[in-house]
C-alpha cells in the first residue's frame, strides 16, 4: 500500500510529473538535451529572480552544499546552526578540511541578523553557511534582514540552503545578493529526489578560481564551463530534468503569487488545527515555516503509535526528528498539496487521537 506522504520530504509526486519522467531518453551531449537544459535553467532564473548562473547537479542537495564549501571557503567559514541539518553542514565543512566555527541558536529559534553581524564583525570569515528553512524544527530565519547584514561584508561569500523553501515563497536572490543558493527538488518542487539546483554569482566564481582542492564532480568552474554549452560536466539525471521542466511549466501556469498564497494558507490552516487540538507550536511568530509545521506534544500523545495508526490508514507521518523525536511532530504542506490534502490527514488524526 502506498502511503500518502506528509513527511517533510520526499513529498507526494503527481502522476503528471511521474509521466514526464517516462519521456524517451536522449543523449546528454545531443542538441536536444542542450535545448531542454537551457529551457529549465532559464525558467529557474525567472523563478529565483536572478541572472546568476544556475547549475543542475545529479545529487542530493548536500552534494551541492559540500561542493559550495569546497569551492567558496578560502580562509574560514562561519556556519550558522539552529537544527539538525545546519549542524550537519558544520560537520561537512570540517570534513572538507576547512577551518570553521559553529554559531548556534537553540533548536526552534531562528538565526538572527544580530548573530550574523557579531560573527562577521570579527573579520575572521570569508564565507558563511545558513539554512533558510531548518526542516528539523520548522524554523524560517529572516533571510532579507540577514542579507542586509551581509552587504556590510563584501569579502564574505554567502552560501544559503533553500532546500525546503524555494518556490513556496518569494526569494529574490539577486536583490538579496546571495552568492550561492542550493536546493533539492524533492520538497517544495514535489519531484522525486536525486536532482539538486545551485546558483553561483560572479563573485562566487571568482572566489572558486583561487581556492585549491575543489575536487572535480562539484567544481564550480567545471559547471560554469559546461553551462556555456547549456550542459553539465557529468551525465545528468535526464528523466528528473524532464520532470523539472514540466513542473516549472505547472508552477508558472498556477502563477507565482497564487502559489505563494496557497502555501501561506496551508501553513495557517495547519497552525490553527494544531492549537485547536491542544498541541503547541515549537516556533514563535514570525519565524514559522510556510512549508511544514512543527508541533509540540503538549497532550503527551504516544506519537510513535499515532504514526503507526496513520500508516495503517495510508498516511506517512513524522513523529519528530533527532533529539525532538517523540516530543514534536511535523506535517508538510508544500509542493502540489492543497488544503483538501491537509483536511484529509487532520481528519484521520482526529479520529485516531480519540482512541489514544
Amino acid at each position: 500500500m502506498h502511503k500518502k506522504l506528509f513527511i517533510p520530504g520526499p513529498i507526494e509526486v503527481s502522476p503528471e510529473i511521474l509521466n514526464a519522467m517516462a519521456t524517451p531518453m536522449i543523449g546528454h551531449r545531443m542538441p536536444e538535451y542542450a535545448c531542454l537544459h537551457k529551457g529549465v535553467t532559464d525558467k529557474l532564473k525567472e523563478l529565483m529572480f536572478t541572472r546568476d548562473r544556475v547549475f543542475l547537479s545529479t545529487s542530493s542537495a548536500f552534494g551541492a552544499m559540500e561542493g559550495a564549501v569546497r569551492n567558496l571557503v578560502g580562509k574560514r567559514c562561519a556556519n550558522f546552526c539552529n537544527g539538525a541539518f545546519s549542524d550537519k553542514w558544520h560537520n561537512v565543512t570540517l570534513a572538507c578540511g576547512k577551518e570553521a566555527d559553529a554559531f548556534k541558536a537553540a533548536w526552534g529559534e531562528p538565526i538572527t541578523p544580530e548573530m550574523v553581524d557579531a560573527a562577521l564583525a570579527t573579520g575572521k570569515y570569508d564565507a558563511v553557511t545558513l539554512i533558510h528553512n531548518e526542516t528539523s524544527t520548522g524554523v524560517m530565519s529572516p533571510l532579507p534582514e540577514i542579507a542586509e547584514v551581509l552587504r556590510k561584508y563584501p569579502d564574505v561569500v554567502s552560501i544559503v540552503d533553500t532546500v525546503s523553501s524555494m518556490s513556496a515563497l518569494k526569494i529574490p536572490l539577486e536583490e538579496l545578493g546571495i552568492d550561492c543558493c542550493v536546493f533539492g527538488v524533492q520538497k517544495a518542487f514535489a519531484l522525486p529526489p536525486g536532482l539538486a539546483v545551485f546558483t553561483a554569482s560572479e563573485r562566487a566564481l571568482e572566489r572558486a578560481k583561487g581556492v585549491p582542492g575543489r575536487g572535480y564532480y562539484f567544481d564550480f568552474l567545471e559547471f560554469a564551463a559546461a553551462d556555456e554549452k547549456d550542459n553539465t560536466p557529468s551525465t545528468p539525471c535526464i528523466s528528473l530534468i524532464y520532470a523539472l521542466d514540466r513542473q516549472l511549466d505547472r508552477i508558472f501556469a498556477e502563477g507565482l503569487e497564487q502559489r505563494w498564497q496557497r502555501h501561506a494558507e496551508m501553513a495557517q490552516f495547519m497552525r490553527i488545527w494544531v492549537l485547536e487540538q491542544g498541541f503547541g507550536l515549537l516556533v514563535a511568530e514570525p519565524y514559522r515555516s510556510v512549508t511544514l509545521t512543527c508541533a509540540t506534544n503538549e497532550r503527551g500523545v504516544e506519537l510513535a503509535l499515532l504514526k503507526k495508526r496513520l500508516g495503517e490508514r495510508g498516511f506517512a507521518f513524522d513523529d519528530g526528528y533527532g533529539k525532538l523525536k517523540g516530543k514534536t511532530f511535523r506535517v508538510a504542506h508544500m509542493g502540489d498539496m492543497r488544503l483538501d490534502d491537509l483536511r484529509e490527514i487532520t481528519a484521520a488524526m482526529e479520529s485516531i487521537l480519540q482512541d489514544l
